[in-house]
């Protein structure tokens, strides 16, 4: 790791991630914990080794650092105590205040998750009621990964779940259920029988196991008259299995995007409705390649960050510190294209929005679905390189910009075209899907035909796993490399 702050007297010897909007790996940028006697302490003053070392990174790197209490009571749990000096949301008092901060027991747990990589049975799925006033749940499957425990025991997309391990899910038990640490599940299944859910004898046996997942989930080419049209299933920006640390699965959107060209795509429905986020790096990779006139000399997004880091950060890498610009790609399809399409749900987030924010001032930007999740600020990873603490933390740290100096989403993108998601599931791909079958009706100029026939979902959503995701949403942007 690089030396970035080195006549500091904060901030030495641990690594930091810049992450939701971009990830920084600063080695020599943060607070390390004191030296701790390697007896046991008390409790109390365990958590004000752990505690002082969390207020006195978050003093100098939190976006609301005037806004922490002056004397905080270190004596508390870390994960209190981190809650306790957030300038918390409230949509009343402080509508600008934080939603999307952090922390985690297990930094490496946390830096694992960001890459995609997870113990999982392979599934991402949403929560209803199973019916208006009812108490009892269901879990709808969004996506099967491929090759995981969950593809291998036959599960797929739109499978109903309503059982585990034999007992009925409730909004009282659906946490320990579908969200314990075990090794198996047994799956119970429900169809939809003349509107009305049902539960059948049919039964899938699922095992965990730590899993990388590949973001590229499905890319297609649809020619339709004189339209040729591009889809791409992306459901996190990771550039490759070890995070930033490689751009394995960034080629792979590059190839897509090199086939695209040679098909002659003229069109692009780009499915972000599963994608709570990810490194900036890939995110601005991707806009390279979609961008209309866009190059290395185009601002994708900037960072404001507090006042406290802003001049030392300008004094010392000068204003690039605070730009991410687009890249020049030869696989770029921006002069085929008038328009993009992104497919959204409140699942789109951070990363994700970024590209509709960045690629906004540049054209014209359709989105179809629900809207997304609403997340206009960026936060970092703070670790521990010295070992004595093995939390990890994702304060806010700036608010992003696009070229135009648009940051007005912090409520999410309402959809141009609004579809929700039905309770039956056509496959990813399938132009009887409702969000990519509106998008192609859009673009034909014809009635979509995903609507026609579709069974509209009138159950109550109670949330999603994809919003156990690395904290449900990020964006990370690895940092320049420079020399001091």
């Amino acid at each position: 790791m690089i030396n970035v702050f080195n006549n500091q007297p904060v901030w030495q010897k641990s690594g930091l991630w810049l992450l939701a909007g971009f990830l920084l790996t600063l080695s020599s940028c943060h607070k390390e914990a004191d030296d701790v006697s390697p007896k046991t302490a008390a409790t109390s003053n365990q958590n004000g080794t752990v505690d002082n070392w969390i207020l006195e990174n978050m003093r100098d790197v939190y976006y609301w650092n005037d806004k922490i209490p002056a004397n905080p009571d270190t004596t508390l749990a870390p994960s209190d105590f981190f809650d306790s000096i957030l300038y918390k949301f409230d949509e009343t008092l402080r509508p600008d205040g934080d939603r999307f901060s952090w922390i985690q027991e297990s930094a490496d747990d946390l830096t694992a998750s960001l890459s995609g990589q997870t113990k999982t049975t392979g599934m991402e799925f949403t929560l209803y009621l199973r019916s208006s006033g009812s108490t009892d749940v269901i879990a709808q499957v969004l996506y099967v990964l491929p090759n995981s425990p969950a593809a291998q025991a036959g599960l797929k997309r739109g499978d109903i779940i309503s059982k585990v391990n034999g007992q009925s899910i409730t909004t009282t038990n659906y946490e320990s259920l579908l969200f314990s640490d075990a090794s198996t599940y047994t799956y119970g299944l429900a169809q939809l029988n003349n509107q009305s859910l049902v539960d059948t004898d049919v039964t899938k046996t699922v095992n965990t196991a730590v899993y990388q997942e590949n973001p590229v989930f499905l890319d297609s080419v649809y020619t339709i008259g004189s339209k040729t049209i591009g889809y791409l299933v992306y459901n996190q920006f990771v550039p490759a299995p070890n995070g930033s640390q490689g751009t394995e699965y960034d080629n792979q959107v590059d190839a897509i995007f090199s086939k695209f060209k040679s098909k002659g795509v003229n069109e692009l429905v780009l499915d972000l409705r599963y994608n709570p986020g990810g490194y900036t790096s890939s995110s601005a990779n991707l806009a390279s390649l979609i961008g209309k006139g866009v190059d290395a000399s185009k601002l994708y997004f900037r960072q404001e960050w507090n006042a406290t880091l802003t001049p030392y950060l300008q004094k010392e890498y000068g204003s690039d510190f605070f730009l991410q610009k687009f890249s020049t790609k030869a696989q770029n399809i921006g002069g085929n294209l008038s328009r993009v399409f992104v497919l959204t749900t409140d699942h789109t987030a951070s990363a994700s929005e970024l590209i509709i924010n960045g690629l906004r001032p540049y054209m014209t930007v359709t989105t179809i679905g629900t809207t997304t999740y609403g997340k206009n600020v960026g936060s970092i990873t703070i670790t521990d390189d010295s070992g004595k603490i093995k939390w990890g933390m994702q304060p806010i740290v700036f608010k992003s910009y696009n070229s135009l100096g648009q940051s007005d989403y912090a409520t999410g993108f309402k959809p141009s075209v609004e579809v929700e998601e039905p309770i039956t599931l056509y496959p990813l791909g399938d132009t009887r899907d409702a969000l990519l079958g509106t998008a192609i009706g859009q673009i034909t100029g014809t009635v979509a035909s995903s609507r026609v026939g579709a069974t509209q979902n009138s159950l109550k959503a109670l949330g999603s796993s994809i919003q156990r995701k690395a904290g449900g949403s990020q964006m990370i942007r690895p940092l320049k490399h420079f020399n001091l």
